[in-house]
């Protein structure tokens, strides 16, 4: 009889679970870049054979890069770029997807004060969306009533948009002035003393649109 001790240890059995393979499961960027390739490809009226001739790759390195279950190096991803006669950037468009976005509904809208509120001017922010770099953007819809009164011209870094959508006025900027109805728009640099100098048909409504450098 023998012992607990003295019995073998039970053989290490094999795994039935397959090795996972690299680049199996493309990341999101490597979808996107997929993605981009198949597109310029087929937009060139490239088969995947073509695209791998002009670049030195195989038909089946191809087919891998576009279905994303394999990773491409900085220099694949330059003889793909020079293949399809595109710039490398153009392969990562979408990969950044995310951005800020402001919704505002019809109707809605911040009631702001500023300079000219205690002038009867009435300013509705439509949103505040800071850009790349230094500058911010602002929309405004600024409605001038009976109560309203021409205000001493306004300056501010930036620039400044100007569409017309309700009444007529007169509008300075610098030495100029501009009569304003609806449909027209004005673009101006806020560094010019400007404003509404004369209101001829009321109310007006008007959408100002402010880039602002901080």
């Amino acid at each position: 009889m023998h012992s607990p001790e003295s019995d073998p240890a039970p053989a290490a059995q094999p795994s039935t679970q397959p090795a996972a393979q690299p680049g199996s499961e493309g990341s999101p960027l490597e979808a996107i870049i997929g993605e981009r390739v198949r597109q310029y490809r087929q937009a060139a009226s490239l088969s995947s054979a073509d695209l791998a001739h002009r670049t030195g790759m195989s038909r089946a390195m191809v087919s891998r890069i576009e279905s994303a279950t394999t990773s491409s190096s900085l220099s694949t991803l330059q003889r793909l770029a020079e293949g399809l006669n595109i710039p490398v950037t153009a392969l990562f468009r979408g990969v950044d997807s995310d951005r800020e976005a402001v919704f505002t509904p019809a109707g809605h809208g911040a009631l702001t004060v500023r300079s000219g509120t205690r002038h009867g001017h009435q300013y509705h922010s439509l949103g505040h969306l800071r850009g790349t770099g230094e500058t911010a953007l602002e929309p405004t819809l600024v409605t001038l009533t009976e109560a309203s009164m021409v205000f001493p011209l306004f300056q501010h870094p930036g620039e400044e948009f100007l569409y017309m959508l309700e009444g007529t006025m007169v509008y300075a900027h610098g030495a100029y002035r501009y009569s304003l109805s609806p449909g027209d728009s004005l673009l101006i640099d806020g560094e010019g003393p400007h404003g509404p100098l004369e209101l001829v048909d009321l109310p007006v409504k008007f959408l100002a649109i402010s880039q602002h450098h901080t």
